[in-house]
């Protein structure tokens, strides 16, 4: 009995029985752990529970993997891999291809062609998971080779193929791809790949090709999609072609800000400036507020055409809609209002920005520079050192065109050594002009040769036309003429080297040689680039030529010179003829002089605004010595400030003085 009883309670207390009993339920609750965890993103303690589970089904694999890919967790994926081997675990073509993604979004291409390789069964899924992750690294031969191994293919397999092409600039490429998938059967025309292949088309500027392409997408019933139509207005943009694209652009249902700033930006890029500011006026009417792209746009336009009006609204625009301080559409404000002579406003925006960027930095110091206050510029530069911003070699180009414009030879030279052994960057063909630049204003014309036979890179028509520009100033006749030479060879198309070289002859007494030089003009049909003068009054812009006689107003303004020029004679203003061209008697030299265009746009300022008003004028060449002279008498005599910006900076005149104190 007593046996009896103790084998009785030794039975009831056996653990065998309660193992067999718990054990499913123990991995059941493991796995439905695991799953709650991959629910709830936190994959490293989802890894630590598979450690326990002894022979993990495939759900649970598949849901790891796919976690892993999700967050791009390259390594822990790698953990869930060994372990399915580790177990003995033999995935199938679905689970194989979620491996295959995975590790093709973690850029482990390596892994995933070693899956690829492993796989005893693929199917189109794998082709194109491994296709595409080639294409997305730039690795197009590795996924071209897979292409054309491919036993079928389907959109994804030619979009992915062609998008990769284009994406990593291979349009040609692209468009035989697409001419390939053109021709096979097995393929269906879809807005993924026309937009892949319009954009090769716009990267070729292939307009036939392009054309065709809308055609046939017309014809497929795709002209409806927005995302067929952006790439269609950009091809044709692109292409050259902005009609076509604003006509594209018209037929857009829900125009996105993209959409108008991709268009807008095009009209600019074509030089259509008016049409651009009219399509931002339109813009701002729509109820689509701009970002900062379209901001930066606008200005970035309203800077090369000197518009700063249209600046200003784009800033009243900017500040209503609170915008960034620190983004780059505060800089292209900065750069915007220093390109159009307003520093002390560009100045006001800059100290309202919390960190200025180097764009910022370099586009005030320019400004300054250009607007004969060096001083200034190059007190900025110093605190753009203080402040840790390390200045890039456009920033040099703008603290040595400070210096050349103030005539500091000295501190120009030292800056510009400063740039390869403080700095260490390396000296630019731009800097190397600067320097020269500098030194042939001086008369330092040996200093400026023995850097010259210094320089690492072959001399640049910036260069040479540099010095021939201090030769000019300075009469050396010997040095221009083999400056003359070097920009004859490198652009022989362009007439400024013929009419400095015409102008140095003539002041120097040589007319048979400017008559040469007419005479090989007229030969290569190189034509004089005309005198263009705007200004810009009560918001409308009026141009100037010279000798210009087409404006409404030209009896009153020729009348008004003629009164003011007998002024500025009594004040001491002797016309300077020494650079009219023509061989002819002094007193048409005069005739000649009296009416180039910038006198003819600051006349009509003075007589068009009220007294005392300032007035800016814009001219697409330098101005000339005479008109420079003639303008500081004229700024005295009628009591204004007057500034004229030529093709190479700002000259502010005031009270018979200008800002370049002569030196420019």
């Amino acid at each position: 009995m007593i046996s009896s009883s103790f084998s009785s309670q030794t039975q009831t207390h056996i653990p065998a029985p309660r193992r067999t009993s718990i054990k499913p339920n123990t991995a059941d609750n493991l796995i439905t752990q695991l799953h709650n965890l991959c629910n709830q993103k936190r994959l490293k303690e989802a890894i630590q529970i598979l450690n326990q589970i002894e022979r993990p089904p495939a759900s649970v694999y598949s849901t790891l993997i796919q976690l892993c890919c999700q967050n791009r967790a390259l390594n822990e994926g790698k953990t869930v891999h060994k372990r399915m081997r580790y177990s003995g675990f033999l995935p199938g073509i679905v689970i194989s291809n979620r491996l295959l993604d995975m590790y093709a979004k973690c850029g482990s291409l390596s892994d995933a062609q070693k899956v690829f390789d492993e796989m005893s069964e693929k199917d189109l899924c794998s082709w194109n998971t491994l296709i595409s992750g080639y294409t997305k690294l730039g690795m197009v031969k590795e996924a071209k080779k897979l292409f054309d191994e491919m036993p079928e293919r389907d959109n994804f397999s030619w979009t992915a193929m062609i998008s990769g092409y284009v994406r990593f600039d291979k349009p040609k490429e692209a468009l035989e791809l697409y001419r390939m998938q053109e021709m096979s059967l097995l393929s269906k025309l879809n807005k993924f790949t026309v937009s892949s292949v319009l954009a090769a088309s716009a990267a070729m500027g292939c307009l036939i090709i392009g054309k065709e392409i809308h055609g046939r997408i017309t014809r497929a019933g795709l002209d409806f999609d927005d995302v067929v139509w952006s790439a269609l207005m950009d091809m044709y943009g692109k292409c050259g072609s902005i009609d076509e694209a604003r006509s594209v652009f018209d037929k857009l249902v829900d125009r996105d800000i993209v959409a108008w700033t991709a268009m807008i930006d095009r009209y600019f890029k074509d030089g259509r400036r008016e049409e651009g500011f009219e399509l931002f006026r339109q813009l701002m009417k729509s109820g689509i507020w701009p970002n900062e792209f379209t901001f930066a746009g606008v200005l970035n336009a309203c800077a090369a055409a000197a518009a700063e009006e249209i600046g200003k609204q784009v800033h009243g625009y900017m500040t209503r809609a609170y915008f960034n301080p620190l983004s780059f559409a505060a800089s292209a404000l900065v750069h915007t209002y220093s390109k159009c002579g307003n520093v002390e406003t560009a100045k006001r925006v800059f100290n309202g920005m919390p960190q200025p960027d180097l764009v910022s930095w370099t586009s005030l110091i320019t400004g300054y520079a250009q607007n004969g206050q060096p001083d200034e510029a190059l007190e900025y530069f110093e605190l753009l050192l203080k402040s840790n911003t390390k200045p890039d070699h456009i920033t040099f180009v703008g603290v040595l065109s400070a210096c050349t414009h103030a005539g500091l030879v000295d501190k120009g030279l030292e800056y510009f050594h400063s740039i390869k052994d403080i700095h260490g960057l390396t000296h630019t063909a731009d800097h190397y002009a600067c320097i020269i630049d500098l030194l042939a204003r001086s008369g330092r014309f040996q200093e400026a040769e023995n850097i010259i036979s210094k320089m690492p890179m072959k001399p640049d028509k910036f260069l040479w036309a540099s010095l021939l520009g201090g030769c000019r100033i300075h009469g050396n006749l010997e040095l221009a003429e083999k400056a003359a030479k070097a920009l004859f060879e490198i652009e022989p198309e362009n007439p400024a080297t013929y009419v400095t070289m015409a102008n140095i002859y003539a002041t120097a007494g040589r007319w048979d040689e400017v008559a040469k030089i007419r005479r090989s003009m007229d030969h290569k049909g190189v034509v004089k680039k005309p005198g263009l003068s705007w200004i810009e009054v009560k918001r409308e812009r009026h141009v100037f030529l010279v000798g210009d006689t087409s404006h409404p107003k030209s009896k009153e303004i020729h009348e008004f010179l003629g009164k003011l020029s007998k002024r500025m004679r009594e004040e001491g203003y002797v016309p300077d003829t020494n650079f009219v061209l023509h061989d002819v008697e002094e007193e048409q030299k005069e005739q000649n002089l009296s009416y180039h265009s910038e006198k003819l746009a600051v006349a009509f300022g003075i007589i068009s605004t009220p007294p005392g008003t300032p007035l800016k004028v814009f001219k697409n060449l330098r101005t000339c010595v005479d008109c420079h002279n003639a303008i500081k008498y004229i700024s005295k005599i009628v009591n204004r400030k007057i500034t004229v910006r030529d093709s190479s900076r700002f000259h502010c005149f005031e009270d018979g003085n200008c800002s370049c104190s002569d030196y420019w």
